[in-house]
């Protein structure tokens, strides 16, 4: 999709880009499939911040977007519109059922008004069109890939982002996320051909302050320019360094260089992560 470009008439204007948005065929959604939306402002029931730089924005509503589509298995869609969603970065298309349900699902790459698409355990390898891992061509990019039997898609569901199935050797496949990991996941699982529509989102700049308020981001403020009570970085005379070994973040834990990841029991589905650090067969885990 292409990127227009606004002339730098005023400050605000300099290197702001938007999307043209020329896929879109409607900006009417489908009543039946909206949610209304209470915005807390990153708040709990206390009224006490508990998401920082979180408020205000513009109202929106939810688009119900179905993401296992495994409870329609052999009925065929018929695509009616592609739409924009203001509840992420990829676009929506509104798919007719033979039976005559609509339903939302993610948009695919290259998707147009008019195409059909199907979920069964096996069917053709066309754009579109969601089935089991086992029976996908290796190689073919996919999305909203399904990691437990039982849930729905949860993998490569961003703008413009894929994942790779790569082997169908063993007892499991083993799928590259958008990231460079590689991991194992069960060949009953549910993954949907292609790439995420909205490929050029990434290359959007914002351009002004004010637009970023619109999407309900508030301004962030570094720790370097607050008081020592605030933050740890804070305090001192004019523009001086943190004083300190490491950065910290508000709470005083690491801020940088830190593993973050909690799950240790998700470790044996990894066969390589994203730095390129190999780890053991699953089986002799």
């Amino acid at each position: 999709m292409p990127i227009r470009k606004v002339k730098n008439t005023t400050n605000g204007q300099r290197g702001k880009s938007f999307l043209t948005y020329e896929e879109l065929t409607t900006n009417k959604p489908r009543k039946q499939l909206l949610v209304s939306r209470k915005e807390n402002a990153g708040r709990n029931s206390r009224g006490v911040i508990t998401v920082r730089h979180r408020g205000a924005g513009n109202k929106f509503h939810i688009r119900i977007v179905d993401f296992k589509q495994t409870d329609k298995m052999n009925v065929e869609a018929l695509v009616k519109t592609i739409e924009y969603d203001p509840n992420r970065s990829a676009f929506i298309m509104l798919v007719c059922y033979k039976d005559g349900e609509y339903r939302y699902h993610l948009a695919p790459e290259g998707m147009k008004v008019g195409d059909r698409i199907l979920t069964a355990k096996r069917t053709k390898a066309r754009t579109g069109n969601r089935m089991q891992l086992e029976y996908i061509p290796v190689g073919f990019e996919i999305h909203n890939v399904q990691i437990n039997l039982s849930g729905e898609g949860q993998l490569a569901k961003t703008a413009g982002s894929a994942a790779k199935l790569v082997s169908l050797d063993g007892e499991y496949a083993q799928v590259q996320l958008p990231s460079g990991e590689v991991r194992f996941v069960e060949k009953e699982c549910f993954a949907t051909i292609g790439r995420v529509s909205n490929v050029d989102h990434s290359n959007v700049s914002i351009g002004k302050a004010g637009r970023k308020r619109h999407m309900g981001c508030r301004p962030e403020v570094r720790g370097k320019a607050m008081n020592p009570n605030d933050h740890p970085h804070g305090g001192g005379e004019g523009n001086c360094p943190i004083g300190m070994k490491y950065p910290k973040t508000p709470w005083g834990l690491h801020a940088l260089g830190v593993k973050t990841r909690r799950r240790k029991d998700t470790n044996r589905w990894i066969v390589k992560t994203r730095k390129g650090k190999m780890l053991a067969d699953l089986t002799e885990r």
